[in-house]
């Protein structure tokens, strides 16, 4: 008998380069999160705008969005994995944290650029994220905090079990203007919520 059941999309996280959108990798979750909290904030004219200005805005609202998401590596531990035998989940905590992280390569060139006199030394690059939850949230996005809960330990204290949560600004065209791999995500994410505020009408 077939099976009719439909099949479960998994989110992920994207990694591309930020300048020509190059994809660099991305980072499955393990489990879907069981909820999403996203918040809006409107971006009015001023704090106070007088009266010909009170339903005028700058642009997009400033959205954030956090969740929880679980590793956990029980079921790699029963097939007898080599990785999580030796290491738990140390590796996919990694590969998450490593997102907030500049390169060791950039940290050692910055400091020799230092050393050699160099007066000015620009801010280190990130790989530009993008938060793929499903076919219409595609969001381009800066993490802006992650806080690891290890719950449970093999024999050499490696974790098996963690819980992820993770807070992420939505990067607008305001933040990032038109013409970059980030701005042209950004304008999709906001044509299909207006194509789905449409649809609701109709």
């Amino acid at each position: 008998m077939p099976d009719i059941s439909p099949r479960l999309r998994k989110g992920a996280i994207l990694m591309l380069e930020p300048t020509l959108g190059v994809p660099l990798g991305s980072i499955p979750l393990q489990y879907n999160p069981e909820t999403l909290t996203r918040s809006l904030k409107p971006q009015a004219v001023g704090d106070e705008p007088d009266r010909t200005e009170v339903l005028r805005l700058k642009g997009p609202p400033i959205e954030t969005i956090k969740c929880e998401i679980e590793i956990d590596a029980t079921d790699a531990l029963a097939a007898g994995d080599a990785i999580a035998l030796a290491l738990g989940i140390q590796p996919q905590l990694a590969l998450l944290e490593l997102l907030i992280y500049p390169s060791s390569v950039t940290l050692i060139a910055n400091e020799v650029l230092s050393l050699i006199g160099t007066i000015e030394i620009l801010p280190m690059q990130s790989a530009l994220t993008v938060f793929a939850w499903n076919a219409t949230r595609l969001t381009p996005v800066r993490l802006t905090d992650m806080e690891i809960t290890e719950q449970f330990f093999d024999p050499q204290l490696n974790p098996i079990h963690a819980k992820v949560s993770l807070g992420m600004r939505v990067l607008s065209v305001n933040d990032v203007g038109f013409l970059t791999p980030a701005g042209a995500l950004y304008l999709v994410y906001q044509t299909t919520k207006e194509g789905l505020a449409l649809a609701s009408l109709a």
